[in-house]
């Protein structure tokens, strides 16, 4: 029997790739150059799209695929699919939740310690020579004791908020309503007042078009020339040229920012200012996590070939 067509919007690991070959027949779109020749010749044996996050599958590639089936998402976001146009053609849509949760809730706390303690900066302090000719590194700020604010208590940010617990934060969150699960920490309804009352702000928002430019001028005017603005979610849910704006001006004091918009080809005015620190969308970059990640995906594609549930759909 013929293996299962599967289109492959970007790259994966050797791992992925190795299980991805064994089970189906994959047409790598992103190593093309003509992609519109390739889809012309290919697209309609099309059965399934593997992607990612931030890659998604738009309305013109759904509708390009006549025989498409399901689009397995390879991470937790699912907000670059379109979801309208998959509902229109009955086409199911999965993504790989839980996995990567702890992972990016430690690596929005380590963006935090960076930021707040100065550690790159004095790591090239010490690496470079200027402790020696200069003394000691300027005092940075700490982080126990201060007022933390999480803006979307779902899975990653209920363990974001759960890892501030420890450093002895007073914790609020916002989200649609209060959560029974959080009952320990203060429910505040809008984001403005939130950011009013912390002094680092986490982002951890599932993208959507209701949170697109959440965190705007009044969110970051209110978080302050003092406050730290912390994103593990998605880049929509910040109005980036609002965030380079108070950056610029010192109406914000510093950011850690793990996505962007067109990224990975993004707005290089971040990299002109010094108070932020800029990672390559790596929060769920372990190597266990990847792995996870990989196993979901792949595991929903085979669920729905074999007519069984679905391990984690979206729709």
């Amino acid at each position: 029997m013929s293996k299962p067509d599967v289109l492959q919007l970007g790259p994966y690991p050797e791992w992925d790739m190795e299980r991805l070959d064994g089970l189906f027949t994959m047409h790598p779109l992103f190593a093309v150059d003509d992609k519109a020749a390739y889809l012309a010749e290919h697209g309609g044996k099309i059965r399934a799209i593997a992607t990612r996050g931030e890659l998604g599958a738009t309305r013109a590639l759904i509708e390009a695929l006549p025989a498409l089936e399901i689009i397995s998402v390879y991470g937790v976001g699912f907000d670059a699919v379109d979801l309208d146009a998959a509902r229109e053609r009955g086409v199911r849509v999965t993504n790989t939740p839980d996995v990567l949760t702890g992972d990016v809730a430690d690596f929005g706390i380590a963006m935090m310690l960076c930021l707040s303690r100065g550690m790159i900066g004095a790591e090239k302090w010490a690496r470079f020579g200027d402790w020696a000719a200069h003394g000691t590194y300027p005092a940075q700020r700490r982080v126990f004791g201060k007022r933390a604010g999480v803006l979307g208590l779902g899975r990653i940010g209920f363990e974001v908020a759960r890892r501030l617990s420890g450093f002895d934060m007073e914790i609020a969150y916002s989200d649609i309503g209060p959560k029974d699960y959080a009952r320990d920490w203060q429910f505040v309804e809008n984001p403005e007042e939130l950011a009013a009352r912390s002094d680092f702000l986490f982002v951890t928002l599932a993208a959507s078009k209701a949170t697109r430019h959440t965190v705007g001028r009044r969110v970051l005017e209110a978080l302050g020339p003092e406050g730290i603005l912390i994103n593990i979610s998605r880049a929509s849910n910040i109005d980036e040229e609002a965030l380079l704006s108070a950056l610029e001006s010192g109406k914000l004091g510093a950011a850690a920012l793990d996505v962007f918009e067109n990224e990975p080809d993004f707005d290089a005015r971040f990299r002109a200012c010094r108070n932020v620190l800029l990672q390559p969308h790596l929060a769920s970059g372990t190597v266990e996590t990847r792995k996870a990640m990989g196993k979901l995906m792949i595991d929903n594609l085979e669920a729905h070939f074999a007519g069984v549930a679905l391990p984690t759909p979206v729709i």
